[in-house]
């Protein structure tokens, strides 16, 4: 343990807090919070998108004494309330031999309003904010705001930001004027962001109609991958809490390509 650990309590209360995820509503099977303990305290913080296998091994070590914090937006339990076998056995087996605690947060940091997923996309697009759009249980999700740039230009800024390819369904004007943003899979808020007289909505992903709805609806939809739009969010948070308690992060990147 280094003269610099924090008590894990200390770590996931701010986060309990910052986030909201006792107010905001979420999937079931999120169950956003602290999901796993570790053995007290974090001498360094970790995030990913995803808490699989993989994220774990590549965390720490096995047999690890320092301890780590896996920060990620897809927890450990997605699958429902199954039996601590197979898969969900590794992953817990993998997480107590490295010493590694696991905080997940889905909603509550899609929506936060400094370090979340889809205000972090628009800074880094440099989309000048004007509001938010897109109903979820009674919050609004995705944002919205004034940006002039050709799209197959934004569609080249999403690229080189986030890593990824990205699909552009063209049903709306070649130049934007306002983007909206809902990351992951957001492709059911196109009739939404019409409704908030967005142009050009940027997400992850979207069924196969929605190419439909775009091209009549007269909107640009901008397919970027549920992964990569949503990596943006665990990173500015890991940052955020390294900077408040003073440890060192990193990013595990692991794109899908989807």
């Amino acid at each position: 343990m280094s003269e610099h650990a924090v008590p894990v309590t200390d770590i996931t209360e701010y986060l309990d807090t910052l986030l909201r995820v006792r107010e905001i509503p979420d999937e079931g099977n999120a169950v956003n919070g602290l999901q796993v303990e570790n053995r007290g305290t974090v001498d360094r913080i970790v995030a990913a998108v995803d808490a699989s296998l993989d994220a774990i091994e590549h965390a720490a070590p096995a047999g690890s004494e320092e301890g780590t914090l896996l920060l990620v937006h897809h927890g450990l339990l997605w699958d429902g309330n199954v039996p601590l076998a197979g898969r969900r056995y590794r992953r817990v087996q993998a997480l107590f031999e490295r010493n590694i605690a696991l905080y997940s947060a889905h909603i509550p940091l899609d929506l936060h309003p400094d370090v979340g997923n889809n205000i972090v996309l628009a800074r880094r697009l440099d989309v000048e904010l004007v509001g938010w759009f897109g109903e979820y249980k009674g919050h609004r999700l995705g944002v919205y705001g004034e940006l002039s740039l050709g799209r197959d230009e934004l569609v080249g800024r999403i690229e080189g930001q986030l890593g990824a390819t990205a699909r552009l369904i063209p049903g709306g004007p070649e130049t934007t004027q306002r983007v909206g943003i809902v990351t992951g899979s957001g492709g059911g808020f196109i009739a939404e962001a019409v409704a908030a007289g967005i142009d050009t909505l940027i997400t992850g992903e979207g069924p196969h109609h929605t190419f439909f709805d775009a091209m009549e609806l007269g909107v640009n939809v901008i397919y970027a991958g549920h992964y990569a739009t949503e990596q943006v969010g665990v990173q500015a948070l890991a940052q955020h809490l390294g900077l408040r308690f003073e440890l060192p992060w990193e990013f595990h990147r692991h794109p899908t390509g989807m």
